[in-house]
């Protein structure tokens, strides 16, 4: 069954650019990867998938039911978006109880689960937090009446990497009760980490849509060497070999492909450091899909 069904979407800004014919499905109890720089229309499409804006064309469902025609639709789904903005007056609890009574269920003891996984403190006026905290105010909110799908916008920004970690297995529970989650960010290691599958899009336009095994069988490295004599960068004109750098007795570039194979031509030199790294989204996207558009 899909959960998300998007078919032909496209959304216009005037002369801005929004999406372009996007079409992917999401199957039920997946974690499904949604993947591209900032500004390449992942928050178009998800505020389309949620019915607060309206497409030009194309068709976006939940459930199997039409985003915009059927708004109800929306009681099943928690979402969170990139930046959350509250009533500064209100109390954490007061704001998360508010929230409840939209779903017409008791959520007061998934409420305290939530809050002390997060390490959120439930009396504090919303004024009164971080940026940070208040991201943990988004995640409660969008999990306290235990959706069947889960949306989530650019979710670990102004986390620490301890409520990032907290975060990710909390997601990981939920998913392992059922819940489909969607996820969006600009962060490649992220969604390596928790996707099956992940469709990049790039200019409003989806490019590639990829299971995480194939990415993972064919890992992107951005791979520095310095020899102790000066390098031939032809020697390192090879397959998957992208935005090759080199200076005097150093070289630098973008590897996408079997390490090993990589690493027998790197054992050819004699080397006085080397340090392999994986590169961020926005250098996979210049440097690789740009040649796939």
């Amino acid at each position: 069954m899909n959960v998300i069904e998007i078919n032909n979407l496209t959304k216009s800004y005037g002369n801005s650019r929004g999406i372009t014919d996007v079409s992917f499905q999401v199957t039920e109890g997946e974690i499904f990867g949604f993947i591209g720089p900032n500004g390449a229309g992942k928050s178009t499409t998800i505020r389309t998938l949620l019915g607060l804006i309206y497409p030009d064309s194309g068709t976006a469902t939940i459930f199997g039911k039409n985003c915009t025609t059927h708004p109800e639709v929306r009681k099943e789904l928690g979402y969170l978006p990139s930046e959350v903005f509250y009533y500064d007056n209100m109390r954490v609890i007061d704001l998360l109880e508010y929230s409840a009574s939209f779903y017409k269920k008791n959520c007061s003891k998934r409420i305290q689960e939530l809050s002390k996984i997060m390490d959120l403190d439930l009396k504090k006026k919303i004024e009164d937090l971080s940026f940070g905290n208040k991201k943990k105010v988004g995640i409660v909110q969008g999990l306290l009446h235990e959706p069947k799908l889960i949306i989530l916008d650019e979710p670990t920004s102004g986390l620490d990497p301890l409520m990032q970690q907290k975060f990710f297995e909390l997601m990981e529970e939920e998913n392992k009760k059922g819940a489909t989650i969607f996820f969006s960010s600009h962060i490649l290691s992220e969604v390596q980490r928790m996707c099956s599958r992940v469709a990049f899009i790039k200019d409003g336009k989806l490019i590639k849509l990829e299971k995480m095994s194939n990415l993972q069988d064919n890992s992107y490295k951005r791979i520095h060497l310095e020899a102790r004599k000066t390098m031939e960068g032809e020697s390192f004109k090879v397959p998957g070999v992208n935005d090759l750098k080199v200076k005097e007795n150093s070289v630098d570039f973008i590897f996408k492909g079997n390490l090993n194979d990589i690493l027998r031509k790197i054992t050819e030199f004699d080397l006085r450091n080397i340090s392999i790294t994986e590169p961020d989204l926005e250098e996979i996207f210049l440097h690789y899909y740009a040649k796939e558009d």
